[in-house]
C-alpha cells in the first residue's frame, strides 16, 4: 500500500514537471525573434513537404550538399540521393509530432532541436513509431533564407548506446 501511494505521488510529480516543462518550452517557442522565426519556418515547410510528400518542397530546404543521417552513422548527401532516400521513406506515410523547438543562432549559423515522434506505416501494412531527438544546422543564404546544412533526427543515438 505505501509503494503503491509512493509511486502514484512520484508519477503525478513527473507529470507536472513534464508539463510545467512542456508549457516553458512553448512560451519559448512564442517568443522566438525574428531571425529564430525564419529558422523555424524552414524545418516547419520542410516537415509540411514532407509529409505531404512534396520531395521537390522538401529538397528546397536543403543546400545541395547537404547531409542528412536517415540512419545514425551513416550520412547522405546531395540533392539526388537526397532525393532517393526521401522518396522511399514518404512511403511510410509519416506523421510527425514535436513536444518543443530550440533555436540558436550565432551570425550566420543556426542550429534547431526537437524532440520529435513519428507514426507511419510500413509498405507491407504495420505500423511504425519511432521517435528521437532532430539536430539540424542551418546556414542563411545570401536572399536571407534559412537552409539546413546538416540534419541529423537522431541526435539521441549516442545516448542509447
Amino acid at each position: 500500500m505505501f509503494n503503491t501511494r509512493i509511486n502514484l505521488l512520484m508519477a503525478l510529480i513527473f507529470n507536472l514537471i513534464w508539463v510545467s516543462n512542456a508549457q516553458t518550452m512553448k512560451k519559448m517557442e512564442t517568443n522566438f525573434n525574428e531571425q529564430q522565426k525564419e529558422v523555424y519556418r524552414t524545418i516547419e515547410k520542410m516537415v509540411t513537404a514532407f509529409e505531404s510528400k512534396d520531395i521537390d518542397g522538401v529538397l528546397s530546404t536543403y543546400e545541395e550538399d547537404a547531409i542528412v543521417m536517415f540512419e545514425p552513422g551513416n550520412p547522405i548527401t546531395g540533392h539526388n540521393a537526397l532525393r532517393q532516400a526521401f522518396t522511399e521513406f514518404v512511403s511510410f506515410n509519416p506523421n510527425y509530432t514535436f513536444s518543443s523547438h530550440e533555436v540558436y543562432i550565432s551570425g550566420d549559423i543556426a542550429t534547431h532541436i526537437a524532440p520529435w515522434k513519428m507514426v507511419g506505416t510500413l509498405p507491407d501494412g504495420n505500423k511504425i513509431e519511432q521517435n528521437g531527438l532532430s539536430v539540424a544546422i542551418l546556414r542563411k543564404q545570401s536572399n536571407g533564407n534559412w537552409l539546413m546544412i546538416q540534419d541529423n533526427p537522431h541526435g539521441q543515438f549516442h545516448l542509447n548506446n
